[in-house]
């Protein structure tokens, strides 16, 4: 009875904002679209099948995709070398620390209104800075070669501040002894960084990897103020396309099976890291 009232409050968070929308969306997602006059009625998979036909889906998915592939890698990388750096005897170096996680306290809708005046054509900072080297102005929330990369840096600078925080967290449980003893070794700093602090950094990567991939197909914010999706729909991700089925095109059924198909890739995915990767991390 004292453990099942220990975890009360988080199961009754975790049904209301969890569980039951999950079951709701599933729920939901094998029914058609109803009006007045026609209500909606089970159609089971269609809704699936129908979505698996769309070319839009298909385009939103690849998009999801790429933004998945670039930012998490990219976030993580410059994480840790913001950690590394930010941890090591530097001037300033409460300065830096401040530095790299002010973005993370921005939000995102603040975020994507600055970037959103360094993107702007002939007049942003970008194409200010290019000029100076004889480049040409470039719209770069307008072509659709460059919107998606443009989204992708806007996260990027974002998120890597947000993961400096549990690296640094991290290098500093981690004993100076080992780095002693490294030294007497006569072990370079390159050696001491690869084959002692990234393992040890391993269970701290692995954290940040899942939450990297939950933000992949959760941030949308910016994209209501730089792109909206566009142009010719190549900067919409899975969670836009969504949000637009459910409450622009009042498509709740279609928008339902999203979901559901994000849940389902995400907990596969959650579970091959925790099984396969766990190990490797904590050395099992």
């Amino acid at each position: 009875m004292h453990g099942w009232l220990l975890i009360t409050p988080a199961f009754v968070m975790l049904s209301a904002f969890a569980f039951i929308p999950s079951i709701s969306s599933l729920w939901t997602s094998l029914f058609s679209r109803g009006t007045r006059r026609n209500p909606s009625e089970f159609v089971g998979l269609e809704n699936y099948q129908t979505l698996f036909g769309d070319p839009t889906f298909w385009l939103v998915a690849k998009n999801n995709l790429f933004y998945a592939g670039v930012t998490i890698p990219a976030s993580i990388i410059f994480a840790l070398i913001m950690a590394l750096w930010a941890n090591s005897k530097i001037p300033a170096r409460s300065f830096v620390r401040t530095a790299y996680f002010t973005p993370t306290v921005l939000p995102m809708i603040a975020a994507a209104n600055l970037w959103l005046f360094f993107y702007t054509p002939s007049f942003g900072i970008l194409n200010q800075i290019g000029s100076l080297f004889g480049m040409d102005s470039v719209n770069w929330l307008g072509e659709p070669e460059t919107a998606l990369w443009a989204v992708c840096m806007v996260t990027i600078w974002k998120e890597a501040g947000f993961f400096m925080i549990f690296y640094l967290a991290a290098l500093q449980t981690i004993p100076p002894d080992l780095k002693e003893a490294a030294d007497i070794e006569g072990a370079s700093r390159w050696t001491y960084t690869r084959r002692i602090v990234l393992p040890l950094l391993m269970p701290t990567t692995l954290f940040i990897l899942v939450n990297a991939m939950i933000n992949s197909v959760k941030l949308i914010d910016h994209l209501f103020i730089l792109t909206k999706g566009g142009p010719s729909d190549s900067t919409k991700l899975i969670l836009y396309y969504i949000w637009e089925n459910a409450f622009a095109y009042f498509d709740r059924p279609s928008a339902a099976a999203m979901t559901v198909m994000v849940l389902l890739l995400l907990g596969v995915m959650a579970a091959i890291q925790f099984t396969f990767l766990d190990r490797r991390a904590h050395y099992r």
